[in-house]
């Protein structure tokens, strides 16, 4: 295959004689349908533009409604008028070149020396000539070439010119453009080949065919023109008034209005949102739509159409959790389930069921039949019997949506593959869609308002893939990095630890009740009629899963011996029964599921979130779960403990001060004086506000919820704590500390160069005691240098994103584990440089080659 590359696209300027050769009639007359209905010969709806009406023939080509495209006309103008689109370019050229030669408005050596560097330059130097080109032309006041006198040009907004105090015509526009030689426009950045520049002052405009501009037949039997067609009947009208009064000898002050008047109708044709003229409206009120406007925005042909990607069979409400569904099922409201349908193929097998479905009138119901020739018709109680009479091997019924259906779910913006997933339909009461919390994570979903959509697949081939590569269990484990994307978090390891912590004991009915939510029908054993929560959870563990690690909730103490530890930490797992330990947010999610999810596969891995997640929030029902503000207090005792911890910070601070002021300080190598003072500050009040929240932590003690969640890997950390209960500490803008604000000082009540803790944003204060207000101004700071500098980065990347897949479009896997673009080009020998799936490698650096063969 031979490639090729593209060197360069030329935009061309329809010439006059080009647009009379693509018409295929001129249009003479604003009369659009005769008092019969059909189209009149020589006007707006001409049937040699085309065709819209059944049964009629377009004169041109021959075809019928649905083979002929359409055909272009022409009007030719009594006048010229100047193109909206071409303004600038016109104003431009008539300010760089003369008005009696049409020559550049250069010396003639500097002609030669632009020309000669121009032939040999490449294209992005040639622009950087033109526009050097461009300000010294325009300082001309005289022709080096004629001699003649140059006034300034103006523009008018938005088509008038001047030059000096004489309005200049389009007629008077045109010849001097006409003047110009085709070496100058070349100089100036117009290829003369495929764009004179006379061509932007229209003598002839094209009419678009019928079919782009079709009209409708209202209830009343009256017709309804589209937008363009009342254009254009502006312009035939005015048109023809002018050439009447021309004709007639009118006085050029009646002819000049009428030009004018000419002049905005074509201006508005084109563009009806132009500055400095009214906008072209209907009788209504409401603005035009016009060519530009048809391809502008959000709403124009680009966006709307072809970058798109708007779908039928689709449904859009807002999300709510609902821990009773299982992670692969999705729920629907009733309403959206009776609105959106799923095609049933009929055959000779299943025709009597077909029947069935038909003779329904209770959900779920056929909402539809689509006949063997394609047509459609809506099952209603006065065509059923007719429908099953009819009914045969090839129809299609398209029936209500209903339990057990595949939909594809997705939250925007999808930024990587796990937020468009397969999920089995599940219909419920209510107006939102629902889903397990479990698999809020690839979406990157929450429950403030966020909105998500719902596809329903229209072909047995889309419905086979999507249940076979978009499965939600089939991403459980990331590709990006091999770990687990979703599985249970926040309540579901509040609960978790809860269960599993050292003495956690269940009464028989308790673990009756936990046990019926996960549909087990047993109860693990039993000590002195009591259930170790250890022993409950472990029912839900796969029998061959052994495993020993640390969790997350190690305090690196040293006081680990073997098994024992003092946190719970150590967790050791034997056929699928938890020894020791207690299970928290990463050992549960990256360890545990990852392990299920390797030892046996997608759907088990499915089957122990779901069960997971049921288990744990029974567990915290029936043990409690709260937080309220009184969990952030801490006793007089602490609070003392807290301040002492800040004083002696602030002192030591002061006195890193004094000693960059005697010139003491020991200099960090490769930094000034200025910012080893700065690092050694910002040090020495990251440990003070470190003390500080170790001092809350002792003074809270484990029964504490809010500690509880943060050392479990439920939600929020220790720091989090610490600034709730201690010290919120060093407001950090940009990484340092604050440093902006009046001269010399970041607030006015401060003394000029005070760069003590105080004055440069540290908070001795917690969210719980409240702040002062210096503290709750530098700390505003710091939260809206946080929203500003997300939208940056938010917009940025998704620009970024964007780029890079527009340009890895075409890149695929192929057959042979290589990847390629759509030319064959070789990208990769082996994907990845590896060949390896991510999802079955360890962290450890192990790889199941096993798997990756499969």
């Amino acid at each position: 295959m031979i490639g090729k590359k593209i060197k360069s696209i030329d935009f061309e300027l329809l010439s006059p004689d080009r647009l009379r050769k693509m018409s295929t009639v001129r249009i003479v007359t604003p009369d659009t349908y005769d008092d019969d209905g059909y189209p009149i010969e020589g006007g707006l709806m001409d049937p040699k533009l085309g065709v819209i009406d059944p049964g009629l023939r377009c004169k041109t080509c021959g075809g019928g409604i649905t083979s002929c495209s359409g055909h272009f006309g022409h009007i030719e103008l009594i006048r010229p008028v100047v193109h909206i689109g071409y303004v600038k370019m016109v104003l431009t050229l008539l300010k760089t070149t003369c008005k009696k030669c049409g020559r550049i408005l250069l010396e003639p050596s500097q002609i030669e020396r632009y020309r000669a560097l121009m032939l040999k330059e490449e294209r992005e130097e040639e622009e950087e000539k033109t526009i050097d080109i461009l300000e010294k032309t325009k300082k001309a006041t005289k022709c080096p070439h004629c001699g003649q006198k140059q006034d300034p040009i103006k523009l008018l907004k938005p088509t008038t010119f001047y030059e000096g105090d004489q309005r200049l015509l389009p007629t008077q526009i045109r010849e001097r453009l006409e003047r110009i030689q085709d070496h100058d426009l070349k100089m100036l950045g117009i290829n003369y080949k495929v764009a004179r520049p006379e061509w932007a002052v229209l003598t002839v405009l094209p009419v678009p065919p019928v079919t782009t501009r079709p009209s409708i037949t209202l209830e009343t039997g009256e017709r309804s023109e589209d937008d363009l067609t009342h254009k254009l009947v502006d312009v035939l009208r005015i048109n023809q008034r002018l050439s009447d009064n021309i004709s007639a000898g009118a006085p050029q002050l009646i002819v000049e209005d009428l030009w004018d008047l000419l002049q905005y109708h074509v201006t508005t044709y084109f563009n009806n949102e132009v500055s400095g003229i009214p906008a072209a409206k209907h009788r209504s009120g409401r603005p035009l739509k016009t060519l530009f406007q048809r391809l502008k925005g959000k709403e124009g042909r680009f966006r709307y159409y072809l970058s798109g990607k708007r779908v039928n069979f689709s449904a859009r409400t807002v999300i709510s959790p609902d821990p009773c569904l299982s992670i692969s099922e999705v729920g629907v409201p009733f309403e959206i389930a009776r609105e959106l349908t799923v095609p049933e193929y009929v055959n000779d097998w299943n025709l009597e069921e077909m029947k069935e479905l038909v003779k329904r009138k209770e959900y779920p119901v056929a909402n539809y039949i689509i006949r063997i020739d394609g047509k459609r018709k809506k099952v209603s109680d006065l065509n059923r019997e007719e429908i099953l009479t009819e009914l045969a091997a090839g129809y299609v019924i398209e029936r209500q949506l209903k339990d057990g259906d595949t939909a594809i779910f997705n939250r925007q913006p999808s930024l990587h593959r796990p937020s468009m997933m397969a999920h089995t339909v599940k219909v419920l009461p209510g107006k939102t869609f629902r889903m397990n919390d479990a698999v809020s994570d690839p979406y990157n979903a929450d429950y403030d308002g966020d909105e998500m959509n719902l596809h329903v697949p229209q072909t047995e081939e889309a419905r086979v893939e999507a249940d076979s590569l978009m499965r939600v269990q089939n991403h459980i484990i990331s590709i990006a990095n091999g770990r687990p994307i979703m599985g249970p978090h926040q309540d579901h390891v509040s609960g978790a630890f809860l269960m599993t912590r050292s003495n956690t004991m269940f009464t028989r009915e308790e673990a009756l009740f936990m046990m019926g939510k996960v549909g087990i029908n047993e109860l693990p054993r039993s000590k002195d009629g009591m259930y170790d929560g250890k022993e409950v959870f472990s029912m839900v563990i796969p029998n061959n899963i052994n495993l020993q690690y640390r969790s997350g909730l190690c305090r690196k103490c040293g006081t680990c011996d073997g098994e024992k530890c003092l946190h719970d930490a150590y967790i050791t797992i034997e056929k699928g029964r938890i020894k020791s330990g207690a299970m928290d947010g990463r050992g549960l999610q990256r360890t545990l599921l990852k392990e299920v999810y390797m030892k046996n596969g997608p759907e088990v891995a499915k089957k122990f979130i779901d069960d997971v997640t049921r288990l744990t929030l029974a567990a915290i029902m029936l043990k409690g779960f709260t937080i309220s503000v009184s969990d952030s207090d801490l006793s007089p005792k602490a609070v003392e403990e807290v301040n002492t911890v800040l004083d002696s910070a602030s002192r030591t601070v002061d006195e890193l001060i004094e000693q960059f002021k005697r010139g003491e300080l020991e200099r960090v190598p490769g930094k000034t004086m200025e910012e080893t003072l700065e690092d050694r500050i910002m040090a020495e009040l990251g440990k003070a506000r470190d003390r500080a929240g170790r001092a809350a932590e002792r003074d809270l003690g484990r029964s504490n919820f809010a500690l509880l969640m943060s050392r479990s890997g439920a939600k929020g950390s220790a720091i989090n704590v610490t600034q709730m209960s201690a010290c919120v500490g060093q407001t950090a803008m940009r990484g340092k500390r604050i440093l902006r604000g009046y001269r010399n000082k970041t607030l006015p009540h401060f003394k000029e160069g005070d760069i003590s803790a105080k004055a440069r944003g540290f908070i001795k204060n917690s969210f719980r005691h409240g702040f002062t207000p210096v503290e709750y101004f530098f700390h505003s700071m710091s939260g809206r240098d946080s929203l500003v500098d997300k939208g940056v980065r938010t917009s940025k990347s998704g620009y970024m994103q964007r780029r890079l897949i527009n340009a890895l479009l075409d890149i695929s896997l192929r057959s042979d584990r290589s990847a390629r673009d759509s030319a064959g080009n070789m990208v990769q020998f082996l994907y990845g440089e590896d060949g390896l799936n991510p999802i079955y490698s360890s962290g450890s650096g192990t790889v199941d080659v096993k798997k990756h063969l499969e």
